[in-house]
C-alpha cells in the first residue's frame, strides 16, 4: 500500500486512448441525433435520442459530459456572430 492510495494501479475511466475514442464516438452520435431533432441544449430532447444519450452517458465521464454540453451550447450561440464577422 502506498502513501496516498489503496495500491490499486487501475487507471481512472477515460484515461486510455480506447476509452476516449469510445466517448468521442458516443458524443458524436448523440450530437448528430440532437442536430437531426433540431435540439441545441442536450437533455431537452425528451425521448428522441434516448439510445444515443444512454451510450454517451455510459462511455463518458460526468465532467466530460458537462464540458461537451456547455461547448455545444456556446458553439451554437457563436455561429451567427462568426457568420456576421465572415461577411464583413
Amino acid at each position: 500500500m502506498g502513501w496516498f492510495g489503496s495500491g490499486n494501479k487501475e487507471a481512472p475511466a477515460g484515461t486510455t486512448r480506447e476509452d476516449r475514442s469510445k466517448c468521442w464516438e458516443a458524443r458524436d452520435g448523440y450530437f448528430t441525433c440532437l442536430d437531426a431533432a433540431e435540439v441545441v441544449v442536450a437533455g431537452t430532447e425528451g425521448s428522441k435520442c434516448a439510445a444515443q444519450r444512454k451510450a454517451y452517458e455510459q462511455n463518458c465521464a460526468k465532467s466530460w459530459i458537462d464540458y461537451f454540453n456547455q461547448r455545444r451550447v456556446l458553439a451554437e450561440k457563436q455561429k451567427p456572430l462568426l457568420a456576421q464577422a465572415a461577411n464583413q
